[in-house]
């Protein structure tokens, strides 16, 4: 249930960030409200639904969200973008992709394609495991089934959730058994299976065999009235592999997702720095003096 006000509180030191149920984006946001708490501003974090993410950016019971992977969202953005609510800032995550993995002795095996996939099916189970209905992954992959795109036709997609998926795949690949899963980068995945991305001619989840842009958005009545945040989150970007990182500490470790972003914060003074550069505290004091003072870098 979204709880911000909106409009109301553009102007003040309230920041409504919207927060799907994913790793990675919690502790990227919990690592910007760390952040921006010793400048003035109070970030709150409220957990809900990706469409209901992008329909809080419309009304404005959200003011920023930082995990817009592009091209997937895109029919959730584009309309939004065209009519003038949301506003698309820096890219915040270097290197993602999204797309169908295996594991790495099925690849050496000779399945490295979505083009090797079917004269396999039976060794699969006809089964292609994802991590939840109502997904841009999920609705990709059965618009390829029904299609019957490289002739996936007559194969079944496992929704499931993330956990759930990666349960799967994890088991599997205990008992050397094939399965192939939507994966992506970051993600703890990436640093813990042994596993490859599988290449697409067809480019089923974007160009580039499913390169993401993971990009920040924001209300543009919200950009319009708070220029330094734009300022900041147009320079608060991290790369895949210290995402992966996060995503395993929180996510995998369960460490305190406040703990995580204060480790990382305190061991990247350098990346803070410039991070600061050009933002000030509500005063208008220099914001890197600030946050040096409250994380002792």
């Amino acid at each position: 249930m979204l709880t911000g006000t909106g409009s109301a509180v553009a102007a003040d030191e309230a920041i409504n960030f919207g927060v799907p149920s994913w790793p990675g984006i919690t502790v990227k946001t919990e690592i910007a409200r760390q952040l921006l708490a010793p400048l003035g501003y109070q970030g709150k974090a409220q957990e809900i639904g990706l469409q209901v993410i992008y329909q809080g950016l419309d009304s404005g019971d959200v003011d920023v969200f930082l995990g817009a992977w592009l091209p997937a969202q895109n029919p959730m953005l584009e309309p939004l973008e065209a009519d003038g609510s949301i506003t698309r800032l820096a890219t915040n995550v270097t290197g993602a992709q999204m797309t169908l993995a295996v594991p790495d002795y099925v690849y050496d095996s000779g399945v490295t394609s979505f083009a090797d996939l079917d004269a396999h099916r039976d060794e699969f189970n006809g089964e292609i495991y994802g991590f939840g209905a109502g997904s841009a992954a999920s609705e990709i992959l059965n618009k390829a089934i029904e299609d019957d795109t490289w002739g996936l036709g007559d194969w079944t997609l496992v929704d499931t959730s993330t956990v759930g998926m990666l349960s799967a795949a994890k088991s599997h690949i205990a008992n050397q058994e094939p399965i192939v899963w939507v994966g992506w980068t970051p993600h703890w995945m990436n640093l813990e299976l042994p596993m490859h991305y599988l290449s697409d001619s067809k480019n089923l989840f974007g160009e580039g065999n499913g390169a993401s842009d993971v990009r920040t958005l924001i209300a543009s009545d919200y950009a319009e009235a708070n220029p330094n945040l734009v300022t900041f989150f147009d320079q608060f970007s991290f790369s895949a592999e210290e995402q992966s990182w996060m995503i395993k500490q929180y996510g995998q470790e369960e460490k305190p997702m406040e703990e995580v972003a204060t480790t990382w914060i305190e061991d990247h003074p350098d990346r803070i720095e410039a991070m600061m550069e050009g933002v000030t505290t509500r005063e208008g004091e220099p914001a890197w003096e600030a946050v040096r003072e409250k994380f002792s870098l």
